[in-house]
């Protein structure tokens, strides 16, 4: 057998993606650093490149396939192979699978069963170790197997997660079984900014600025490890909604750049997510994460925090209110303000700290 090569690690936490298209095939000579295969990984259509110069003798995935990270993907016909996939981590799989009404979300031990129910189970596609039985004993009954036949034909025909939306689903269980949220909320009176502000701009300069203020929240924590590492350097996930699911790309060392600077940033990441051309190292490493929700409706949000990151700040939809300024009830412009936080690491003291700095840095006219 000739050397092989494995699918590298292309994104933080990522353990699988999808083959979307080969372009080399069986029998072909490739030099080193030429794409081999496009893989769709949980935010972006990744070229993976060869790692060296050779013949192809064997092309180990089909196109749509989901391949785990280390997998072989192609076999050369002699030679070593250098694996110079990046490691960044790895995303627990879920312990359970969601299912329909009536079925069980958790696999427990063999279920008691007569021969009679096991062939109409069978008959009628429905896993028995899935039901929540109803008969004596633990026992499924046929009522409890016509039920759950039921509640799968109710359902329709299902579509399988992938890509984007797989990853999402792993992403949000494993911040749903890990994670302890906890989050505050305010308004900011932004009256005074100029008409031609921009939002998101200000909303990333604003969070640098908190950051320094209250650094408990640009930092990340290690859970298994039981480290928090505080990090000095403020780089900022900022999420984008495309059609395929959501993209997190990475605004870098945010307090130290310029207005335009962070504009042209912003601009450059957006055009590269929805043409799904980001390269993977812009969606790692964030140590915060903005989401600005507003731009399509809401105020406040209950906003997810993906670890290692311990906190995630939200803006809402900014909008004329009666409120009181320098002592008299005038109409202002105002925009929601929600800070979700790790509340295993961040005390409420801190949360509330960050977003009154937050707020402040806001409310100043530029």
């Amino acid at each position: 057998m000739g050397a092989t090569f494995v699918l590298p690690d292309l994104g933080e936490g990522l353990q699988e993606a999808e083959i979307v298209a080969w372009h080399v095939s069986e029998g072909e000579n490739v030099v080193a650093d030429q794409p081999l295969v496009s893989v769709e990984t949980d935010k972006a259509v990744v070229e993976v490149p060869s790692p060296r110069s050779g013949r192809i003798a064997r092309v180990l995935a089909a196109k749509g396939e989901i391949v785990k990270v280390g997998a072989t993907l192609v076999e050369f016909v002699s030679g070593q192979v250098e694996d110079s996939g990046t490691v960044v981590g790895a995303l627990e799989q879920p312990k359970s699978t969601p299912v329909a009404a009536g079925i069980a979300t958790e696999r427990p031990q063999q279920r008691l069963t007569s021969p009679a129910i096991r062939a109409l189970a069978k008959t009628l596609n429905v896993e028995l170790d899935l039901i929540d039985p109803s008969g004596p004993n633990g026992t499924v009954t046929r009522a409890d197997v016509e039920r759950a036949a039921r509640s799968i034909s109710e359902l329709g025909a299902g579509e399988p997660l992938r890509g984007m939306r797989r990853a999402m689903a792993l992403r949000m269980s494993l911040a749903h079984r890990e994670v302890v949220p906890a989050g505050v909320v305010d308004d900011a009176d932004i009256g005074d900014w100029a008409a031609d502000e921009d939002i998101t701009v200000r909303l990333i300069r604003a969070i640098a600025v908190a950051c320094s203020a209250e650094p408990e929240l640009n930092a990340l924590y290690l859970a298994d490890a039981g480290v928090r590492h505080h990090v000095k350097r403020i780089d900022v996930g900022v999420a984008v909604d495309t059609e395929d699911g959501l993209i997190v790309p990475v605004m870098r060392n945010v307090g130290e750049r310029e207005t335009r600077d962070l504009r042209l940033g912003l601009d450059r990441l957006r055009a590269a997510c929805e043409s799904r051309v980001v390269p993977p190292e812009e969606l790692k490493g964030a140590t915060i994460t903005l989401s600005n929700f507003g731009r399509f409706g809401g105020r406040y949000a209950h906003l997810v925090i993906v670890p290692p990151q311990v906190a995630i700040v939200g803006a809402g939809r900014a909008a004329d209110q009666v409120v009181a300024h320098a002592g008299v009830p005038t109409v202002r412009r105002v925009l929601p303000l929600s800070v979700m936080f790790d509340h295993r690491v961040v005390s409420g003291g801190e949360g509330a700290r960050f977003l009154a700095a937050l707020k402040t840095d806001l409310e100043r006219p530029r």
